[in-house]
C-alpha cells in the first residue's frame, strides 16, 4: 500500500490522539481508605424506639471504631438493619442493611478498601438507655489506652451508670498530631497522671505544636480534655468547630467538684508568637447544660467558639482564678447557675446536652498562653438532683 503525505500525516496524527487519549484515561489509583462515615437506622415507629429523630443518624469522625445509638429503655432491637455510607470503592461484612439481634451484644463489621489492602473493624451497639435513680457520677480516669488507630496518644473511657465503659471523653490529641508526628504519649497536650490525687489522673500541658503550627497561626496547643468529642478533619481549617461539647444526658446537675494542681508556663504568647512578659497564663475548668435542639427542632451542637455564650446554655459552672497551687492538691465545689427553667418534659426526651472542661490556658482556644503550663485534674464528682 502506498501512502500519499497527506495520508501519512493523518495518520501520524490519529497515532499522537490515541496515545494521549490513552494517557487521559489511563486507570487512578484504587482507594486505600476504608471508613465508615455515616451510620443510621431506619425504624417504623422513631419515637417508641428513639428519644429523638436525630439519634437515628450517626456522623462517624475518623478516629471512632465504636458506633452507638441511644435507644429508650423499653425498644425492640432483636432485629435491627444498620445502613452505613463508607469510602469510596470500600466493602462492608456484614453487608449493610443486613438485619441483626443487638440484645445478644455488639456486632462486628469490617470494612475493606478498594485496593484490597486495608481493613478496618467496627463495633456497632444498640444502648438501651433508661432513667437512673441517682445523685452522684465520679470521673476518676482510671480507664484509658493508646488510640486504636495510630497509638501514640491516650484516650479515656468514663463509666456508664450499669458499670460498663463510654467514649464520651475526647481531647485535641489528634489535632496535636498534625503537627507533632513523631511525640510519643506522654509528650502530647492531654496524657496519663501517674501520681493523681488518688490513683491516675489526668495532665494537661500547653505544648509547643512546632515550625508546621507557628506557620499557621497556632503555635500552640493547650492540653485540653472534655465530654464530647472531636473533629479531625476541622482541626486546620476551622479550629473552633473541631470540638464539638456535650453528650446527651439525663439528669440535672447541682454541684461539680474535685481536686486539681495548676502551674503556669512562661513567657506567654499570642498566636504571632509575641511575649507578654507581664501576663501570666491560667487554667481552666467549666461544666455546662444546654438544650441540644433549637426552636425550629434543629439539632445543636455547642463548638469552642460558643460553648460559654450560646443562647441555648441552661445552666453553666465554672471555677474560678485557677493560678498556681505551689504543688498543692486544691480542692474545687461550685454549683450550677441555671440561665433558665429546667424543663424535666425535655429531660424525659433527652433534650439536654452535658459538658465538663478541662484546659491548661484559659486561652488555648484562641492559640494563646504559655508553653509548660499544667493543669492536673483528678476525682471529679458531679452531684445532681435524684430522679425518680
Amino acid at each position: 500500500m502506498i501512502f500519499s503525505n497527506r495520508n501519512i500525516a493523518i495518520l501520524l496524527a490519529v497515532t499522537a490522539l490515541t496515545t494521549v487519549s490513552t494517557s487521559c484515561f489511563k486507570e487512578e489509583p484504587l482507594n486505600a481508605e476504608c471508613d465508615i462515615e455515616k451510620a443510621w437506622l431506619h425504624v417504623d415507629d422513631v419515637e417508641s424506639t428513639f428519644y429523638t429523630p436525630n439519634d437515628t443518624i450517626i456522623e462517624v469522625i475518623s478516629t471512632e471504631d465504636k458506633i452507638t445509638f441511644t435507644m429508650r429503655g423499653d425498644a425492640d432491637i432483636t432485629a435491627l438493619a444498620p445502613q452505613f455510607t463508607i469510602t469510596q470503592g470500600a466493602t462492608i461484612t456484614p453487608a449493610s442493611g443486613s438485619v441483626h439481634d443487638f440484645s445478644q451484644g455488639p456486632v462486628t463489621y469490617t470494612v475493606t478498601s478498594q485496593d484490597g489492602k486495608w481493613s478496618r473493624t467496627y463495633t456497632v451497639e444498640c444502648n438501651r438507655v433508661s432513667h437512673y435513680i441517682t445523685s452522684e457520677i465520679n470521673y476518676n480516669f482510671e480507664h484509658f489506652e493508646l488510640d486504636s488507630r495510630y497509638h501514640n496518644f491516650y484516650i479515656w473511657h468514663n463509666t456508664l451508670p450499669d458499670g460498663s465503659l463510654g467514649n464520651d471523653w475526647a481531647s485535641g490529641n489528634e489535632g496535636f498530631r498534625l503537627s507533632m508526628s513523631k511525640a510519643k504519649p506522654e509528650e502530647y497536650p492531654t496524657s496519663v497522671l501517674n501520681e493523681g490525687y488518688e490513683g491516675h489522673g489526668v495532665l494537661l500541658t500547653t505544648r509547643t505544636t512546632g515550625s508546621l503550627g507557628k506557620m499557621n497561626g497556632k503555635p500552640i496547643a493547650a492540653g485540653n480534655m472534655f465530654l464530647g468529642k472531636f473533629d479531625i478533619a476541622k482541626a486546620m481549617t476551622a479550629t473552633l468547630k473541631a470540638t464539638e461539647f456535650g453528650v446527651p444526658f439525663d439528669y440535672k446537675p447541682l454541684r461539680l467538684e474535685g481536686y486539681y494542681q495548676y502551674s503556669p508556663g512562661s513567657p506567654f504568647i499570642d498566636k504571632s508568637f509575641t511575649e507578654y512578659p507581664n501576663r501570666i497564663d491560667a487554667g481552666d475548668i467549666y461544666s455546662v447544660l444546654y438544650l441540644n435542639h433549637d426552636s425550629r427542632g434543629n439539632s445543636v451542637v455547642l463548638y469552642g467558639d460558643n460553648v460559654l455564650s450560646s443562647s441555648q446554655i441552661v445552666a453553666i459552672a465554672r471555677v474560678k482564678d485557677i493560678k498556681k497551687t505551689n504543688g498543692q492538691w486544691v480542692h474545687f465545689d461550685i454549683e450550677y447557675e441555671y440561665l433558665k427553667e429546667f424543663d424535666y418534659d425535655i429531660l424525659a426526651r433527652r433534650g439536654y446536652n452535658f459538658t465538663i472542661v478541662f484546659s491548661s490556658s484559659i486561652n488555648g482556644a484562641t492559640f494563646e498562653g504559655a508553653i509548660g503550663s499544667e493543669l492536673k485534674v483528678d476525682k471529679v464528682r458531679l452531684t445532681c438532683e435524684i430522679m425518680e
